[in-house]
C-alpha cells in the first residue's frame, strides 16, 4: 500500500492508498458517511459505507470532529461530480489526534473574528486557495527574472533613509542610532544594477500608514527590479511581460484553486496578451473629468481615480509621466515637460488600483542633492546613493510590484489582507 497526497490521486485510480488528513466537514445517511478531507495539497471526499467496513470504523467515522487528524486507507475513484475530480472509498481509519470545539465551524463570521483566528482560518478553502496562488506567483517571479538574466540582490530591512517619503516610516533605535524599517529596496537595487546590470529584490517592506483602505497593509511584499542601460519604454515592456507571465503561470498551475474561489478566467486569459494600454497623466485627468471626478492637475491619484481607470480598461493600464509634485525625489525629469518626471503607474482592471510603480531614475548628482534637501532629509544619509552618480552613472530604470495588490486582483478579493498569511494592519499585530 502506497502513501500518497490527495493531489496525487489521479495517478492512483483503482489503487489502495494511505493518506494523512484532517476532517473539514462530514454528513451521513445512517448507512454512508461522507467525510470532507484535506491534507494541505487539496480537498476531497472520503466515502465510508457501513456494509463495507468494520462496525468500529463506521462508528468512528460518524463521530469524528472537525479538524481531527487521522490516516485514511482506501481505494481512489474518479468522480466527475467533484470539483477535485476524485474521491476515496474508505476501508480503514487510524486516529492521530482528536479535535474538540474547533472555533471556526461552517457558519458566517465577521472578518475580525476570522483574523483573530487567522492561524486556523488559513486551513479553510478560500484562504488556502489564495495562499497557494500566492506561492505560484512567487515561483513564477523567480523563474521570470532568472530566465531574463536578473540576479536576485537582497536589500536590507534596517535603513537610514526614506526612498518614498518621510511621513510613514517605522522608526526604531539601532544601537544608539535612528533607523527605519525599509519602505523599499529600490535605492539598494540601483547599487546592485551598477554591479550586476540587472537585479531584483523580493521581500517585505513596511509603511507606517494610518490608512484603513482595502488596498493598504503595514507590511507587504514587493518585487523590485532595477536595470542598467535601460530607459522607461524598455522597463514598461519588462513590466507587462512579467505580469503576463505570472498570470499565465497561475492559469497553468492553479486551475483548481481558482475554481475553489469561483474566479472567472476569461479576463485573466486576455491579460496574458501584451502590450497593455498606456495613457498620459494628462489623458487620465481628462478621463476623470469625463467621469465626474474633478481632481486638479498636479495632484496624485487616490482610490476613486485609480478605480475609474481600472473600470475603463480591460487590461492593466500604464499611466505615464506624473507631475514632480506627485512623485518621489529620485525620478528623472521629463525633457519634454519640466513639470513632470519620467515614470508610470500600472493600474489593474476592475477597480483594484495600482499594482506597479516605476520610473527612469535621475542620473544628475546636483539635481538629486537638491531634491533630497527639498524633501527635508539629511543628505549625509544619502552619501552612498549619490556616489552612484559620481562613478560611471548610466541610464537606468526600475519598478516595484506589490504582491498583495496583484493577488487581490487575480483572486477577486475585496481587501488585500486576504492575500498575505498574517496581515499587519493599524489595529492588528496578532496572531
Amino acid at each position: 500500500m502506497e502513501r500518497i497526497c490527495i493531489a496525487d490521486s489521479k495517478e492512483h485510480v483503482g489503487e489502495e492508498v494511505k493518506i494523512g488528513c484532517w476532517l473539514t466537514n462530514k454528513r451521513g445517511s445512517g448507512k454512508i458517511a461522507f467525510l470532507q478531507l484535506r491534507d494541505g495539497t487539496a480537498f476531497f471526499q472520503g466515502i465510508v459505507k457501513k456494509n463495507k467496513v468494520d462496525p468500529k470504523i463506521f462508528d468512528l467515522a460518524e463521530h469524528l470532529r472537525q479538524e481531527s487528524s487521522f490516516w485514511v486507507i482506501g481505494t481512489i475513484d474518479a468522480d466527475k461530480r467533484s470539483p477535485f475530480g476524485y474521491e476515496i472509498q474508505v476501508e480503514d481509519i487510524k486516529m492521530i489526534d482528536k479535535s474538540h470545539d474547533y472555533p471556526i465551524s461552517h457558519e458566517k463570521y465577521n472578518i475580525n473574528y476570522l483574523l483573530d483566528h487567522r492561524h486556523l482560518w488559513i486551513r479553510h478553502k478560500e484562504p488556502w486557495a489564495i495562499l497557494r496562488i500566492r506561492d505560484e506567483a512567487k515561483r513564477a517571479t523567480y523563474r521570470f527574472f532568472h530566465k531574463h538574466g536578473f540576479v536576485q540582490f537582497d536589500a536590507p530591512i534596517f535603513t537610514a533613509n526614506a526612498p518614498e517619503n518621510t511621513t510613514d516610516l517605522f522608526h526604531c533605535e539601532y544601537f544608539g542610532e535612528d533607523a527605519y524599517l525599509s519602505q523599499s529596496g529600490q535605492l539598494y537595487e540601483e547599487a546592485g544594477a551598477a554591479a550586476f546590470g540587472k537585479v531584483y529584490s523580493f521581500g517585505p517592506t513596511f509603511r507606517e500608514s494610518k490608512s484603513k483602505t482595502r488596498r493598504h497593509l503595514s507590511e507587504f511584499w514587493m518585487i523590485e527590479p532595477e536595470m542598467a542601460f535601460c530607459h522607461q519604454d524598455e522597463s514598461l515592456k519588462v513590466q507587462e511581460d512579467y505580469i503576463a507571465y505570472m498570470i499565465k503561470s497561475i492559469l497553468d498551475h492553479c486551475q483548481y484553486e481558482l475554481k475553489l474561489l469561483g474566479r472567472p478566467l476569461d479576463d485573466l486569459k486576455a491579460c496574458t496578451k501584451t502590450p497593455y494600454p498606456r495613457i498620459s497623466y494628462d489623458d487620465a485627468i481628462k478621463l476623470f473629468h469625463k467621469n465626474g471626478l474633478h481632481i486638479k492637475w498636479g495632484e496624485p491619484f487616490g482610490s476613486p481615480e485609480e478605480t475609474c481607470i481600472g473600470e475603463n480598461f480591460k487590461k492593466p493600464c500604464f499611466v505615464c509621466n506624473y507631475p514632480k509634485s506627485a512623485k518621489p525625489f529620485y525620478m528623472k525629469p521629463d525633457p519634454d515637460d519640466d513639470r513632470k518626471v519620467i515614470c508610470a503607474d500600472c493600474i489593474a482592471p476592475q477597480g483594484y488600483g495600482e499594482i506597479i510603480g516605476g520610473s527612469e531614475r535621475s542620473t544628475n548628482y546636483d539635481y538629486l542633492l537638491k531634491k533630497i534637501k527639498e524633501s527635508g532629509q539629511d543628505p549625509k544619509m544619502y552619501d552612498w546613493y549619490l556616489d552612484l552618480r559620481k562613478y560611471g552613472s548610466v541610464p537606468h530604470s526600475g519598478f516595484g510590484l506589490g504582491l498583495e495588490r496583484f493577488l487581490a486582483w487575480i483572486t477577486h478579493q475585496n481587501h488585500i489582507r486576504q492575500c498575505i498569511p498574517f496581515p499587519r494592519l493599524m489595529n492588528r499585530l496578532n496572531p
